[in-house]
């Protein structure tokens, strides 16, 4: 064989086994590790030990563990279900690490890897990925996972990136799968549980231990569009809201690697070198209750909350023909607790931090990490932006004149894109923020056309909308730059120093097509 050869095999031989965890395979761990919150000089670092016991964090600069940049001690016990995971910092900024967790008697993690972002004044093109909504679960008497096998996440590893998002609902406490909704995670251990299903899954782990990895929250954490001001939920639970905070912060904080205080809960920034920050907004622990909240908002006939409470009523009156309820107007009572100053969002704190740190942000590109969507469309808004509008117009007219932004956004099981408008339907026609909502997902749930049809009870319902809601140009429809209700999908992002780029992808890894036409990529220049 000659010289020539050898190195090429071998270096064949390199680049699989880094993109094939397995083969590292721990003793005495399970799930893989897990590299979180990763900036220019730090990590948080995790894994899953099988039971109690003092293991040894290292941190290398080079594959074999030879340059042992980091180490520190930590402790699996029963109380964090045998998750360990710990800070590390003075890292070299912009460099490859690798790491793993060593216990006596041969027990060790799999071997992960992360690269640190580069300094904040280094001009580097960076690429990531993001989705959410992930249930892996299998149907009752079925092992195989009901909804995929984690296809998302296997080609989210193919993409490469310095690093990847799972924004959440990383887990459901109330699940849609079929016959399975029953019990609902509403304990630590429950939620542990759910956990450690999703992490089982070989694409998801693969996931997790290739490269940085974000991880955020949104309701199914909790609970179906959970508000910790709130004590009845849907699915019939009852429960008081601020006990579920406590136990399900702490058992998604076991199992995602995250930065969380009492008073800033997961909002946090981000920062990849010159061109790029991110701000991940957290949309739960500070909010009012929902306007819905007491009934204020049920529809007389369907004795439900109403489907489109803030839809013109000509748009209501429309599609009363498919949705009889519509016909009846909206209470005043309603109308008022949606558009209510009173009731917050992100709480003041966080609004105020956060409008701060990006008008103060020197990236070239923005980027709002946003759990609920900000562009309006009507369709049960209670739980998203659209129904704390006060808060929402605020925020539009803040960043308005904030150049070079974008949000990005999970949560509704479809790939929604287009601009956060001021309004869309409402008189004197539609009104422009000049900033774009782009939406993608689910990873592994019920899409959003699959919904429809079950919130309606008529198949082919969610096809209906799309094709004469969401596509229509106002005032006949939202006018989506792209809608597409029936897929499984994640967001790949490309940030350089002229140019932010964002191409929606299916689970089989090809640009997204809405009506067979690309969904695509979404092209912001950088505006001086």
């Amino acid at each position: 064989m000659t010289r020539t050869l050898r190195r090429s095999l071998l270096a064949a031989l390199a680049a699989t086994l880094l993109l094939c965890p397995s083969a590292f395979a721990g003793k005495g761990f399970s799930f893989g590790v897990t590299a979180g919150e990763v900036s220019s000089s730090s990590a948080i670092l995790w894994a899953h030990a099988k039971k109690r016991g003092r293991f040894t964090l290292q941190v290398a600069s080079d594959s074999r563990f030879r340059r042992i940049v980091a180490s520190q001690r930590v402790r699996a016990i029963k109380g964090n279900d045998y998750t360990v995971q710990a800070r590390v910092g003075r890292l070299e900024p912009g460099k490859r690490h690798y790491y793993r967790f060593r216990g006596s008697g041969g027990r060790r993690s799999d071997r992960g890897t992360f690269s640190t972002a580069p300094r904040p004044s280094q001009n580097r093109t960076v690429e990531f990925a993001y989705t959410g909504d992930t249930d892996l679960s299998a149907a009752p008497g079925q092992s195989k996972p009901y909804w995929n096998d984690g296809g998302v996440f296997r080609r989210m590893r193919a993409e490469r990136n310095a690093f990847n998002i799972h924004f959440g609902d990383t887990i459901y406490s109330d699940s849609e799968i079929p016959g399975l909704l029953q019990p609902i995670a509403l304990t630590v251990p429950a939620k542990w549980a759910k956990y450690r299903i999703n992490v089982g899954n070989r694409n998801l782990r693969a996931l997790r231990g290739s490269a940085g990895f974000f991880s955020h929250w949104d309701d199914h954490e909790f609970v179906n569009d959970f508000s910790p001001n709130e004590n009845t939920f849907s699915n019939d639970v009852n429960i008081d809201g601020r006990v579920l905070y406590r136990r399900s912060v702490q058992a998604f904080r076991d199992y995602s690697p995250v930065r969380y205080t009492t008073r800033d809960g997961i909002y946090r920034r981000v920062r990849w070198g010159r061109n790029v920050e991110l701000f991940f907004l957290d949309q739960r622990s500070f909010r009012s209750a929902k306007a819905d909240e007491g009934g204020v908002c049920n529809n007389p006939q369907s004795g439900e909350p109403d489907l489109a409470p803030t839809a013109p009523q000509s748009t209501r009156d429309f599609f009363s023909a498919v949705v009889p309820a519509l016909a009846q107007p909206v209470s005043q009572a309603c109308l008022d607790a949606i558009r209510s100053p009173d009731r917050t969002y992100l709480g003041q704190r966080q609004l105020s931090r956060f409008l701060r740190d990006v008008k103060r942000s020197n990236a070239r590109f923005k980027i709002m990490m946003n759990e609920l969507p900000i562009q309006q469309y009507y369709v049960l808004p209670y739980d998203r932006w659209e129904g704390y509008e006060a808060e929402r117009q605020q925020v539009l007219r803040e960043l308005r004149n904030v150049k070079n932004i974008v949000f990005l956004t999970t949560d509704v099981h479809a790939t929604l894109v287009n601009d956060a408008r001021f309004q869309t339907l409402e008189s004197g026609g539609a009104r422009n923020s000049g900033i774009m909502d782009i939406t993608v997902g689910p990873a592994a749930t019920a899409n959003f056309g699959l919904e429809i049809e079950t919130e309606v009870g008529i198949p082919g319902a969610g096809a209906l909308v799309d094709t004469t809601f969401f596509e229509p140009r106002p005032p006949a429809g939202v006018g989506m730059q792209c809608s597409v209700l029936d897929q499984f999908s994640y967001g790949q992002v490309s940030v350089s120093s002229d140019q932010l780029v964002i191409t929606p992808k299916g689970i089989d890894g090809r640009q997204q097509r809405d009506d067979g036409q690309p969904c695509g990529p979404f092209v912001m220049n950088f505006e001086r």
